[in-house]
């Protein structure tokens, strides 16, 4: 299962931009050891997310799902927001930041990383 974005996805999600701030939905899948390890990305990357003028709206544990689909439970939850899809593509790109995604990576087994557009910025049809 993909827990980074590919360079391809990244590139589709900056050409489907609508403009403005982005709320990243993150959902996680940790593996049996993961949590510590996503703690200490968490620590670490809070720099990163400063830099780019991010910020933790949510982060909050999983609980018992009230619908869904067997296998559709989720460890934790995160929304975060960013100025911009571009501030979140800047932010992926960096070098240093870059030097910290291994840990994110060895932490989870499973996860989404959704944009997310205001009901208000839709466009009419």
């Amino acid at each position: 299962m993909a827990v980074d974005p590919a360079g391809a996805d990244l590139a589709r999600m900056l050409d489907e931009d609508p403009g403005g701030p982005v709320i990243m939905l993150n959902l996680l899948r940790f593996t049996p050891d993961g949590r510590s390890s996503y703690a200490e990305y968490t620590r670490r990357a809070g720099e990163f997310l400063k830099r780019y003028g991010a910020e933790v709206l949510y982060a909050g544990d999983g609980a018992t799902p009230l619908v869904a689909e067997e296998g559709q439970a989720w460890d934790a939850v995160l929304l975060v927001r960013y100025p911009s899809r571009e501030a979140f593509g800047r932010m992926v790109a960096d070098p240093g930041y870059q030097q910290i995604t291994g840990l994110r990576t060895r932490a989870l087994t499973e996860a989404v990383l959704q944009p997310t557009v205001p009901w208000t910025s839709r466009r009419d049809s």
